[in-house]
């Protein structure tokens, strides 16, 4: 049994600001990029629909103990608005801050299900422990501007990125509506 503790406003916010220097660092030593190789990609859902990638975020670190996290969510506000899914899609790169210079972060496929809403982050971590703490403290981030309930969160352990782009293997369910 895991017992999940809420990390604190202010562990938040810390956290939050370390990972916005460290990405900082990494941008100003060319060692983070947005490949556009992968996108337009589609991943299969366990429900049968398909996210499909809009953009790719790669830090020049190798994963010792990789790990696959998959985050869900739908937004607040924007409901069916194409315009407004067009306009977080464009904009969401400002967000890279908030994930990129976490301990542990490797790379990062950004999705979006167009017919649920459901957008996800699959990304490739370095060790179980550290894709949790950084989950934990994104699910916070993410609650205050997704439909209440819809942010769920796995880590994959023994499971590589390709599986996922090959088919071999589903993404979880989107979360409930």
């Amino acid at each position: 049994m895991t017992i999940e503790v809420k990390p604190s406003t202010a562990d938040v916010l810390l956290a939050v600001a370390r990972s916005a220097g460290t990405t900082a660092r990494l941008l100003a030593r060319r060692r983070l990029t947005m490949p556009s190789s992968l996108v337009g990609a589609q991943l299969r859902d366990v429900d049968g629909s398909c996210s499909t990638v809009f953009r790719e975020t790669v830090a020049a670190r190798r994963a010792t103990d990789p790990v696959l996290l998959v985050v869900a969510f739908r937004l607040r506000w924007v409901g069916a608005a194409r315009w407004a899914h067009a306009v977080f899609r464009r904009t969401c790169v400002v967000n890279t801050p908030l994930f990129a210079g976490f301990p542990g972060f490797v790379s990062k496929l950004w999705l979006a299900d167009r017919s649920t809403d459901v957008y996800r982050g699959l990304y490739v971590w370095d060790g179980a422990a550290r894709a949790t703490a950084y989950a934990v403290r994104l699910s916070q981030v993410l609650r205050l501007v997704t439909v209440a309930g819809s942010v769920a969160y796995e880590v994959v352990e023994g499971a590589e990125r390709a599986e996922f782009l090959s088919g071999r293997r589903t993404l979880p369910a989107a979360p409930p509506r």
